[in-house]
């Protein structure tokens, strides 16, 4: 018998909350900062200055978007699998087997500018 009022009175429970429209909260929607795309205009000529050689910084260019490569060891020595940076290196990165996902982990510069 006690089972039986348990049961009544969860299904009850239930049906009181559905009836009111009770609904998980909403999660609020946090917009992720846009990037910082912009913030450096690089022109192509610039571009070649930043090497990866000598002390340089290491950039290069995918879609109109300067990436810092300096720190990435993959890019040590200014080059990748004989890509070099201070380049607009677009082609070469979209037909990569690892293709724009290795972008994801690289620091925005900016902007390649004519």
């Amino acid at each position: 018998m006690i089972k039986l009022k348990t049961l009544l009175l969860s299904a009850s429970t239930l049906m009181v909350l559905a009836a009111c429209g009770i609904d998980e909260p909403e999660t609020p929607t946090v917009e992720a900062p846009a990037e910082e795309v912009g913030s450096t205009d690089v022109s192509l000529s610039e571009l070649g200055d930043y090497n990866g050689k000598d002390g340089n910084p290491g950039y290069i260019a995918v879609d109109g978007v300067v990436y810092d490569v300096t720190d990435n060891e993959a890019w040590a020595g200014g080059e990748h699998n004989d890509l070099p940076a201070g380049f607009d290196d677009t082609d070469e990165i979209l037909e990569s087997p690892h293709g724009e996902e290795v972008l994801e982990n690289l620091e925005v510069v900016g902007n390649l500018v004519d």
